[in-house]
């Protein structure tokens, strides 16, 4: 007979206080009715005046490009700073180097936000679009770096040693040893990078101008003015985004691990 253990019940305690908002509003978007009151009747229509919304729908692209962007931006800038963190010799540097880094992570979003405003007014640059993307650029960076170092640290130095030996340039054990050794750490990054993009509101508040807007200041500025289901349907469609997005994030992951899996294998043979 198996012991019963109060970590599991502790962890679905803790499962059911973080999902059952969630789906109290999802399911609410299938009310017939026009407030969360009460259910009075299952229905579509909700979904239907999202998807007949082309301010929301092309809201919801804006914030999708927005996202893909700086993630990708982020991540390229990110992985060529932290190997050039781990190479660096210094322990000194190495470590000023990733306090920095921890302390734009844990610095409150309320002042990134007003020193982005105060920076990109002094340089008159227009508030909208590249405002936030170089805003979400800059936030990004630190979480990529974070994600990409771990995987440096464990590549053995004895994999370029071989390389080297073997008479490859800086270039070739960059793509041929480097980059397949930390790719997990690298899409870790793309992927951290990309939600929290999704999901920033007080950054984006302050940097995003009149004329350009993200679903998380749009649904701030709508529920100001009253809870619309519409709202409820839009939380829907994201949810079930999200969940698309890890179960493709794992299956990427099982991927690479099959293939890795694989050519040990062969190389034992």
């Amino acid at each position: 007979m198996r012991k019963f253990k109060w970590g599991h019940l502790y962890l679905i305690l803790v499962f059911i206080v973080l999902y059952l908002p969630i789906f109290y509003l999802v399911g609410y978007s299938f009310s017939d009715g026009d407030r969360m009151s009460h259910f009075t009747g299952f229905t579509f229509r909700h979904y239907g005046e999202l998807f007949n919304d082309p301010r929301m729908i092309q809201i919801a692209l804006d914030t999708l490009l927005l996202a893909i962007l700086s993630a990708l931006i982020a991540t390229i800038i990110g992985t060529f700073g932290a190997m050039a963190i781990s190479r660096t010799s210094k322990a000194v540097v190495r470590n000023s180097i990733l306090s920095l880094n921890n302390i734009l992570m844990v610095s409150p979003d309320v002042i990134i936000g007003a020193s982005f405003l105060i920076f990109f007014t002094a340089l008159n640059v227009p508030l909208g679009f590249v405002s936030v993307l170089l805003s979400h650029i800059a936030f990004e960076i630190p979480i990529v770096v974070l994600m990409v170092l771990p995987r440096l640290r464990e590549l053995p130095t004895s994999m370029l040693d071989a390389a080297y030996d073997l008479g490859a340039t800086n270039y070739q054990s960059l793509r041929d040893v480097i980059l397949p050794f930390i790719t997990p750490g690298i899409l870790s990054g793309f992927f951290m990078a990309f939600t929290y993009s999704l999901d920033d509101f007080a950054v984006t508040f302050f940097v995003t101008g009149n004329g350009f807007t993200t679903l998380s200041v749009e649904i701030y500025a709508r529920a100001r003015q009253g809870i619309s289901l519409e709202i409820n349907a839009l939380s829907g469609v994201l949810f079930i985004f999200a969940l698309l997005l890890v179960a493709g994030y794992y299956f990427i992951q099982q991927g690479q691990t099959a293939r890795k899996l694989s050519k040990q294998k062969k190389g034992a043979h």
